[in-house]
């Protein structure tokens, strides 16, 4: 019987894609009520590491879209009725 695992996997186009993975306690069956009680305090307590670092994750990643949004925004605003000509490659 394999380790239980709680895993939770970030893409996206505009950033790089994070894992957050823990490995679960295993659980006989039939478990004792004691069992049951480690493997979901267990869970629970990786539920709640998983969801801070998904934030902490993600609290990263909208500050450097509001970083990118911000320099576009300055570029504009200095090239702010001026014709603007795109380099060529």
């Amino acid at each position: 019987m394999s380790q239980p695992t709680l895993t939770a996997d970030y893409t996206s186009p505009a950033s790089e894609p994070f894992k957050v993975a823990h490995t679960l306690p295993s659980i006989s069956f039939p478990a004792s009520t004691a069992d049951k009680s480690s493997y979901l305090k267990a869970l629970r307590a990786s539920v709640a590491d998983t969801q801070d670092t998904i934030n902490k994750e993600l609290t990263v990643r909208m500050e450097q879209d509001k970083a990118r949004d911000a320099a576009a925004e300055a570029k504009e605003e200095e090239n702010y009725g001026e014709e603007v000509q795109e380099e060529e490659d």
